[in-house]
C-alpha cells in the first residue's frame, strides 16, 4: 500500500487504534475524519462502560481481546482489576467450567472460585446466592475515550491528520475504485477508505452500495447513587468487574457508585439513518433516553445480588447504542465490488486494539499474520443473510441471547426454513431432525431409522453432548458401514470455473496439480500469501476448460473472484442455488448405482477420485467417485429441478439392499474415523499444510508456482505443532470441541472437533498439540467441564488405513 492515501472514517476506539497501528508501520499519508469532536465523538466509544472480559468461545476473539488488554495497559488506559463471572444456578456453574476450559485453551489465565472466594473478591456479593465463579485476573476496565485520545496523539506525532467535526456525505467511486471522501467541509482524496463508523457503518457502507449486516441496538446502562459500602473509595475501581449472566447483568465501580449494564430488556433496534445528528442529540447521538420500566427487573435483581445497593438508589441511566451482527462477529475486510473500500465494523472496546492491529497488517501486507480472521471477514455471508428482515431479526435475537448458554449445535429458531434442498420433502417424510447450515435445513438424523436400533448397543454420551443427539445417529453410522446410505450434501458450496485460462488459474491459486486429464478429481488447498490454509477444496476437471470446485463457503468464492485474471479468460460462477448433491456411500453403493447408471459404474470402472457425466435412470448427473465417510460410493450432482427424481430413483433401487438416509451426526462420526479434516474447525488461516497433516496436497515444485508457496517454503516441513488424533475409551466422555488438552497438569493444546466413533467403539477428538507430544501411545487428558477425560494419541486414520473400502 506504499504511496496510497488512506482515509479512516470514524475516530472512535477502532479508528484510533487503526490510525496508531498503521502509522507505526511507517504510513503517514493517513487522514482520520469524524463528524464529532475528538476524543469523545458521540459514537458508542464515547459512552461505553469499558468492561473487558477476554474469555470467548472464539479463539480469534479471545486473542483480539488479549492484545487489546496488553496494549491499553501499556498506554495507561486500562484498570486491570480482574473480571469475575458468578453463577446462581447449577446450569450456569457448569457453563463457567466450560468457559474456564476456553480460557485455558486460548492461553488466558483463569481460576474457578468457591462462593466464599467470590465474596472475598467482591465484598458486595450476597454469598448465599452465589454457587461459584470464574475469575480472570487480567480482565478489567478500558478507558475508551482516553484510549482514543492517546492513540490518536501517537498517530499525530507520526504525521497522521485528524479532522474532527467533518461529516462524511459521500464517497467518490470511479471504475469501481474509491477516489475520495466527500465531507461537509470539502473532499479528501483517497486510495483506501476504511469505514470504522460503528453504528453509522451501514449508512457509510451504503454510499458505495455495500450492505452491512449490522443493527444498532439500545442497551441499558444505569448508575447508582453513592453506595455506603463504597464510601471513601479513593480509586475508581478496586473490585473486579462483575458479570451475573443468569440475569443478563454486569457491574463496574466508579468510586462510590456502581454502573449496572442490562441485556434482559426487549430489543430496541433502530437504523443508522434514524440516529440523530450531533446538533440535535440531547447528550450524544449514540445515547437515547433511559426507559425506566425496562430496567425495573434489573434493579430488583441487583438489590438481591448486591444488597448494599438497596441503600443507594438509581441516580442516572441511558439507553446506549451498540452494534450487533447476525453471528455476533465483527465485520472486517474489503468490499467485494469496490476496490479500496474496507470496513472494520461491529467491534466493541474489548477487541478494538486487536482489530486495529489486524487491519493494519491486512492493509499493509495483504494478509493478517497475527490473527485468524476467517470468522470476521465481511464477505462470509450468503445473499439471504444480507436481507434487511434477516439482519434485523437475527441481530435482535442475538441481543436477547447475548448471555445465554448456547450449545455448539443449537440452531436458530426464527426465519426457518430458509433454504431447502430438493430432497426436503422426502426428508420430512422420514421424520428428519433438522439443524441449520448456511441457511440450509440439514438433517442431523432421521426418526424413521429408529427401528435400526434393535439389536444395537449405541452408547449414550454425557448430558451436554446428548443435546441435539439421538442414538439413531450411531445406528445410521453403523449401517453406512454395513450396507448403503444417502447423505444430503447440498449445503456444500459448488463453484464452476470455466474458460481458456481456467486450468492455469486453478494451478496458480491452489496447491494441487489440477492440470490433468478430463475426469480427474484433485484434493487441493487454498493458501494465503503467508502460507496459511484458507480452505480445502476438491477440483473436478469436467472438460478441457471446465472445472467444478467443491468449496467451503462464500469466502472461497470471494477469494477466487479476487484473483481472476483481468483478461476475461476465466469465469467463476456459484452453482449452489440451482443444484443439489447426494452422497451414495457404503459397501453396497455399487449395487444400487451401477444398474441405474451403466457398466462404467461397475467393478473395474470409474476409479477412485475420478469424475464423469452420466445418467442415473433418467436424471443427468455429474458423478464424483469420492467419499468423506470413508466408504465406496459417489457424490451425485444434478440440477435442482431433477433433485427429487434423483432421490426417489436411488431410494427405490436401494430398497432391496437395505438403503437408509443418513444425517450429519453420522457423517461427522464417520469422517473423523477416517481422519478427514474440516476447515474452520480442524484447521484455519493460522495453520499450514504440514502442521495439519495435509502435506500430501501440496504439489512438487517442478509443477509450478502457486499462491503461498514461497512463504510455505520458509515455514519448512518440520512443524512445531501438529493436528493430532486422540481416542477416548469412556463412551460417555464425548467432548464437543475447544476443550483444553493437558499433559499432566500443564495445558498443551486444544480440541478442534470430536465425536464418538461407532465403528471403532471409541471417542475421537482431534487436537492441536506440540509436535513432541504428537506421538502414538502418549497419554494425555482433556479438560471437559469440571472433569479430566483420559485420552491417548492414536495413529490415523483409525478406520481402513489401507484405503481398501474406498478403492474397492
Amino acid at each position: 500500500m506504499a504511496g496510497r492515501r488512506v482515509v479512516i472514517i470514524g475516530a472512535g476506539v477502532v479508528g484510533a487504534a487503526l490510525a496508531d497501528e498503521l502509522s507505526a508501520r511507517g504510513r503517514d499519508d493517513i487522514t482520520v475524519v469524524d463528524q464529532g469532536a475528538v476524543p469523545a465523538t458521540g459514537g458508542s466509544s464515547s459512552h461505553a462502560p469499558g468492561l473487558v472480559f477476554q474469555t470467548n468461545p472464539s479463539k480469534t476473539m479471545a486473542e483480539l481481546a488479549r492484545y487489546t488488554v496488553g496494549k491499553l495497559v501499556a498506554l495507561d488506559c486500562f484498570l486491570q482489576v480482574g473480571g469475575l463471572e458468578v453463577a446462581t444456578t447449577p446450569e450456569r456453574l457448569a457453563e463457567l467450567h466450560r468457559r474456564h476450559g476456553w480460557a485455558t485453551s486460548w492461553g488466558i489465565e483463569a481460576r474457578l472460585l468457591t462462593p466464599g472466594e467470590c465474596v472475598e473478591r467482591h465484598s458486595l456479593l450476597d454469598g448465599d446466592r452465589v454457587l461459584g465463579g470464574l475469575f480472570v485476573p487480567t480482565d478489567g476496565l478500558a478507558k475508551a475515550v482516553r484510549a482514543v485520545e492517546v492513540q490518536l496523539a501517537r498517530a499525530r506525532e507520526r504525521g497522521v491528520r485528524v479532522l474532527d467535526r467533518h461529516e462524511v456525505l459521500d464517497i467518490r467511486v470511479e471504475d469501481d475504485r474509491v477516489t475520495a471522501v466527500v465531507t461537509d467541509r470539502g473532499e479528501i482524496p483517497a486510495d483506501l477508505v476504511v469505514c470504522c463508523a460503528g453504528i453509522w457503518g451501514p449508512k457509510v457502507a451504503g454510499m458505495v452500495g455495500m450492505t452491512l449486516p449490522l443493527t444498532p441496538l439500545a442497551h441499558q446502562l444505569a448508575w447508582t447513587g453513592p453506595v455506603p459500602a463504597l464510601a471513601g473509595q479513593a480509586e475508581e475501581a478496586v473490585r473486579p468487574i462483575l458479570r451475573h449472566q443468569d440475569a443478563d447483568l454486569y457491574y463496574r465501580e466508579r468510586f462510590d457508585r456502581l454502573g449496572i449494564g442490562y441485556y434482559g430488556h426487549r430489543p430496541m433496534p433502530i437504523t443508522a439513518e434514524e440516529i440523530l445528528p450531533i446538533a440535535d442529540a440531547e447528550v450524544m447521538p449514540s445515547v437515547l433516553p433511559f426507559t425506566d420500566d425496562d430496567f425495573a427487573p434489573a434493579w430488583a435483581e441487583t438489590k438481591a445480588l448486591l444488597p448494599a445497593t438497596g441503600k443507594a438508589g438509581l441516580e442516572a441511566g441511558i439507553n446506549g447504542l451498540f452494534s450487533f451482527t447476525t453471528d455476533n462477529m465483527p465485520l472486517l475486510g474489503q468490499s467485494r465490488d469496490v476496490r479500496g473500500f474496507w470496513v472494520a465494523e461491529a467491534v466493541w472496546v474489548t477487541h478494538s486494539a486487536g482489530v486495529g492491529r489486524a487491519m493494519a497488517e491486512w492493509l499493509t501486507d495483504g494478509h493478517c499474520s497475527s490473527f485468524d480472521l476467517h470468522e470476521c471477514d465481511v464477505n462470509r455471508f450468503e445473499a439471504h443473510q444480507l436481507a434487511p428482515e434477516y439482519v434485523r431479526t437475527r441481530d435482535c435475537q442475538n441481543f436477547v441471547e447475548v448471555y445465554d448458554i448456547i450449545h455448539p449445535l443449537q440452531p436458530a429458531e426464527n426465519l426457518r426454513p430458509l433454504r431447502t434442498s430438493p430432497f426436503h420433502t422426502r426428508q420430512r417424510e422420514l421424520d428428519a431432525y433438522f439443524l441449520e447450515a448456511a441457511g440450509w435445513e440439514r438433517p442431523q438424523w432421521y426418526g424413521a431409522n429408529a427401528p435400526l436400533l434393535d439389536g444395537r448397543d449405541i452408547p449414550r454420551p454425557n448430558d451436554w453432548a446428548a443435546r441435539h443427539w439421538s442414538p439413531i445417529v450411531g445406528a445410521e453410522a453403523q449401517i453406512s458401514r454395513e450396507t448403503v446410505a444417502l447423505y444430503d450434501m447440498s449445503a456444500l458450496k459448488r463453484i464452476e470455473v470455466a474458460g481458456r485460462g481456467a486450468a492455469a488459474f486453478l494451478q496458480r491459486i491452489s496447491t494441487g496439480d489440477v492440470d490433468k486429464s478430463v475426469g480427474s478429481v484433485t484434493y487441493c488447498l487454498l493458501l494465503d500469501h503467508d502460507g496459511g490454509i484458507r480452505s480445502d477444496v476438491t477440483v473436478a476437471r469436467l472438460g478441457r476448460d471446465l472445472f467444478q470446485v467443491g468449496a467451503n463457503g462464500n469466502l472461497d468464492l470471494d477469494w477466487l473472484h479476487r484473483h481472476l485474471p483481468g483478461d476475461g479468460s476465466v469465469t467463476v460462477t456459484d452453482l449452489t442455488p440451482g443444484t443439489c448433491c447426494v452422497g451414495v456411500w457404503g459397501p453396497l453403493a455399487r449395487e444400487v448405482v451401477a444398474p441405474l447408471a451403466g457398466p462404467a459404474f461397475g467393478p473395474g470402472g470409474f476409479r477412485y477420485f475420478r469424475a464423469a457425466r452420466a445418467y442415473v435412470g433418467t436424471v443427468p448427473v455429474t458423478a464424483l467417485r469420492l467419499s468423506y465417510v470413508g466408504e465406496l460410493g459417489w457424490e451425485l450432482y444434478t440440477t435442482a429441478d431433477m433433485g427429487a427424481k434423483l432421490w426417489d430413483t436411488l431410494w427405490e433401487a436401494g430398497q432391496e439392499h437395505g438403503i437408509i438416509a443418513g444425517g450429519r451426526g453420522a457423517f461427522n462420526s464417520l469422517r473423523l474415523e477416517k481422519g478427514y479434516r474440516s476447515f474452520g474447525a480442524d484447521m484455519t488461516y493460522e495453520h499450514d499444510p504440514y502442521e495439519a497433516g495435509l502435506g500430501f496436497a501440496v504439489r512438487k515444485a517442478d509443477r509450478g508456482d502457486f499462491i503461498g508457496r514461497a512463504a510455505l517454503a520458509e515455514r519448512g516441513t518440520a512443524p512445531r505443532r501438529r493436528l493430532t488424533c486422540l481416542t477416548v475409551d469412556d463412551p460417555a466422555a464425548v467432548v464437543m470441541g475447544k476443550e483444553p488438552v493437558y499433559d499432566g497438569a500443564s495445558p498443551v493444546g486444544y480440541v478442534t472437533s470430536a465425536a464418538y466413533g461407532y465403528t471403532i467403539g471409541k471417542g475421537i477428538a482431534y487436537a492441536w498439540l506440540p509436535a513432541g507430544l504428537s506421538v502414538p501411545g502418549r497419554e494425555l487428558h482433556i479438560g471437559y467441564f469440571d472433569r479430566r477425560v483420559a485420552a491417548v494419541v492414536a495413529e490415523e486414520p483409525l478406520y481402513d488405513p489401507a484405503m481398501e473400502r474406498l478403492r474397492g
